[in-house]
Order: structure tokens, then C-alpha cells, then sequence
């Protein structure tokens, strides 16, 4: 059975996916990888993308993985096309979903304001005790913190660029809900335009959060396209 490792997003956790993580098991051998500081895994070294494309090179060669596939979802998608564009040979096909790409100061900025702890804890307290009950080694409030100092860093110095997606020769689909109000469709193509083989795919009626996705169709669009020759 191929391998596929399943990549949480920003303030995620491999808990938060295993909804889907059940429903792809039927067709792969999946790897749900919990970036350190998240969930139940403890903090490493630094909090920052090359950090998490470290951690995923060194889950891949521990667990003696040959070029499995990749499903990021968010930043694990950032992750996975970070990792491709500097050990061409560690991945196989990558699908990313819902992955921002485009970073500058005024991106950063406008993003950090959603990781308030605060005004979470004041406005969505249903979502503050889903992040605490997420994240259990660090504690809820530190990861929105530490990602907010990444996104930040990223704001200042995108880890992707396009000499980085020029780098990539792994078949790589890219995709995006319509509704997503995260992630554009004009900063998708750019990188689209910029990875040498890439596909593009749009999602109907579906927002950024991969809670209100289709996991349905999502798991049909990753076989039709792991499967593609």
C-alpha cells in the first residue's frame, strides 16, 4: 500500500484530521504528522517552516518512507513544498489544499490579528476550548503566539519564492476552496504558473476551515490524481 503522509495546517493538529485520515486509510498506509509544538508533540528547536520541513524530512527517513505521497493542508502544504524544492528526491506527488503562499508585512499583519487569545477566549470561547483541548504540551495560547512570531518572519522573508517553486519537478496539485476567504485564487495560479508540474484544482462551496470541507470529494481528488500516470 503506498504511503501518504497528511500534514496539518497552522494551529492544527494530526487529531484535528482524523476524520479524514480514516476515510483515506481504505487506499493508502496514511502518516498523520503533528508538527512539534502542536497537538501532543513537544517544542522543539525553533517554531518556524524550516523547522517543520526538518521534522518531516527526518519523519520520512526514520520511518525509512520511499517518496510517499503528501497531503498538506494549509501550512503542511507550505511544508511539503519547502521540503520538495530542497531534497528533490524525499516526496512523491504532492497535493496541497487551502496553502497561502503569498507572505509581506501587510499579509502578516492582517493574519496575526485572527491568533488574538484574548479576543478569541471574549468571542469564540466554543474555539478557545477546541484549541485547548488541541493542544496539550505547550498549551493553546503559546501556539497562537509562536505562530503569529512565524507568520510574522515569513511577513519579512517568504521561505517560498519562486527560485524555490522552480526547484520542484515533483507532480504537484494545487487546490482551493472558492470560498475561501484565506487564501486567493490569483496567489494559487501565480504558483501554479511557477512549478514546472503542477495541476490546479478549485473546490465548489467550500471555505478555508478543512472542517467544513467535502472530505468526501476531497479523498477522490487525491486518488484520481496519485493515481494518474
Amino acid at each position: 500500500m503506498t504511503d501518504l503522509l497528511l500534514l496539518h495546517g497552522a494551529i492544527g493538529s494530526a487529531a484535528q484530521l482524523q476524520a479524514l485520515k480514516d476515510l483515506l486509510s481504505p487506499h493508502f498506509k496514511v502518516h498523520a504528522v503533528e508538527f512539534s509544538g502542536h497537538g501532543k508533540t513537544a517544542f522543539a528547536e525553533d517554531f518556524s517552516i524550516a523547522q517543520f520541513a526538518k521534522e518531516l524530512h527526518g519523519y520520512i527517513t526514520t520511518h525509512q518512507l520511499q517518496q510517499p505521497h503528501v497531503l498538506g493542508y494549509s501550512m503542511g502544504g507550505f511544508v511539503a513544498l519547502k521540503l520538495a524544492s530542497e531534497h528533490p528526491n524525499a516526496l512523491g506527488k504532492i497535493m496541497t489544499l487551502a496553502t497561502k503562499f503569498h507572505w509581506d508585512p501587510e499579509t502578516a499583519a492582517r493574519e496575526i490579528k485572527m491568533l488574538n487569545a484574548e479576543k478569541i477566549e471574549e468571542k469564540l470561547p466554543a474555539f478557545a476550548q477546541t484549541l485547548e483541548a488541541r493542544h496539550q504540551t505547550i498549551g493553546w495560547k503559546k501556539v497562537l503566539s509562536k505562530t503569529a512570531d512565524m507568520m510574522l518572519a515569513m511577513g519579512n522573508d517568504n521561505p517560498l519564492s519562486k527560485e524555490h517553486f522552480e526547484l520542484i519537478s515533483n507532480p504537484v496539485r494545487l487546490s482551493i476552496g472558492d470560498r475561501d476567504q484565506m487564501v486567493t485564487l490569483e496567489e494559487t495560479i501565480q504558483v501554479y504558473r511557477q512549478i514546472k508540474n503542477a495541476s490546479f484544482q478549485i473546490f465548489p462551496e467550500t471555505p478555508h476551515p478543512i472542517e467544513k470541507m467535502n472530505l468526501n470529494q476531497l479523498v477522490m481528488a487525491l486518488n484520481q490524481f496519485t493515481s494518474a500516470k
